[in-house]
């Protein structure tokens, strides 16, 4: 594809495939990107509202939202694609919520958060080079939907 007409997905995906051609790297990506992803939710979710009929994850939402618009703008199937993340993320800190408490959802999401960032940096300690955020934060954004992209080549989607 003549990089004049590339999408601005396609040329952000293919920087930040250039720091992650290993394929240990690439596995831990795949699994430690959602989870960072899903602890940062959590995080926000756990964030109290008070004085609103909402005790709890109403930044959450608004940070989902405004993060899949973001992608929503970059490319529709991975916007579509986010939604349906982005929900199931929401789900899964509601459903811990209940059943564990807002203080041990926080816990958790700590726990997810550090074991994920020690994964990551093993992976680029293995690919031998530095995670591609250190030279903009906007790479923060695009890991998750890297990850996504490779699920919907696997199922033969365009994105």
């Amino acid at each position: 594809m003549n990089a004049s007409v590339q999408r601005p997905i396609d040329r952000w995906f293919h920087s930040y495939s250039g720091d992650h051609q290993n394929e240990t790297n690439q596995l831990i990506h795949v699994f430690a990107v959602p989870a960072i992803l899903w602890s940062v939710v959590a995080f926000l979710w756990c964030i109290p509202v008070f004085g609103t009929l909402f005790k709890s994850g109403v930044w959450a939402a608004l940070a989902m939202f405004a993060t899949w618009m973001f992608y929503n703008r970059l490319s529709r199937p991975i916007g579509y694609g986010m939604l349906v993340v982005f929900f199931t993320m929401g789900c899964l800190c509601r459903l811990l919520e209940q059943s564990v408490g807002l203080q041990n959802l926080l816990y958790i999401a700590i726990a997810v958060f550090v074991l994920a960032w020690i994964a990551q940096f093993i992976g680029h300690k293995i690919e031998g080079k530095k995670p591609s955020f250190f030279t903009d934060l906007v790479y923060l954004l695009i890991g998750p939907i890297w990850v996504l992209s490779k699920f919907y080549r696997k199922m033969g989607w365009k994105y």
